[in-house]
């Protein structure tokens, strides 16, 4: 029964990502953030580390989330709904180095702004590139959420590029991790936005959260 009940589940998954998704809003500034009236989940990682990949992966297209190759793209909050089911909401990455000290305070004030005060959102998914695991840029943010209350999920990605030695040493630090820190669950997910490894185990992830 229960293998049954996920395969519905996982189907019922990959149909709400078949629907239509478009771009709501960017905002800059805390003030532009639009009415908080669906369920949100976030994705936040340091620069460069695939977060608008990803996304394009678990929406089976290749343009709605524009990527760039040059860490530090994304400058805004980035809202995308859903079939008017959830708000897919890309964060600024951080950690990136090449921007003037007050503009990265600028991004991370928005950041934190945007992570405690939304009562919509239901779970923010922390992207760690497989080839580096946790930088201290991360414990930051997860001591951050810790104390914020709000539920994170690892999701590490690039699989693909990654050796396996590279794989299991970002696990075994996972593991670690989840030991430490409070807010954050026990399970991660692997990905590679190219090869579309783990993206039905992100989109069922999403999906119960709605």
């Amino acid at each position: 029964m229960e293998t049954t009940t996920a395969a519905v589940q996982q189907d019922e998954a990959s149909a709400l990502f078949a629907r239509p998704c478009h771009f709501v809003a960017g905002a800059a500034q805390l003030d532009q953030l639009p009415p908080s009236s669906l369920s949100e989940v976030a994705f936040v990682g340091r620069s460069n580390v695939g977060k608008s990949s990803l996304i394009n992966a678990l929406l089976g297209r290749k343009t709605l989330v524009r990527t760039s190759r040059h860490p530090g793209h994304t400058q805004q909050i980035n809202f995308f709904e859903l079939d008017g089911c959830l708000y897919l909401v890309d964060l600024p990455g951080y950690g990136f180095a090449a921007v003037s000290r007050r503009t990265r305070a600028l991004w991370d004030a928005l950041i934190a702004g945007y992570l405690k005060d939304r009562p919509m959102l239901k779970r923010v998914f922390l992207l760690v590139d497989s080839r580096h695991g946790f930088k201290e840029s991360d414990r930051v943010l997860m001591a951050f959420l810790d104390e914020a209350a709000v539920t994170y999920q690892c999701v590490f990605t690039k699989s693909d590029k990654a050796t396996e030695e590279e794989c299991q040493c970002a696990k075994e630090k996972f593991a670690c991790a989840a030991s430490c820190y409070s807010a954050i669950l026990p399970s991660c997910l692997e990905t590679s936005a190219i090869k579309r490894t783990g993206i039905k185990e992100v989109q069922h992830a999403i999906y119960m959260c709605c």
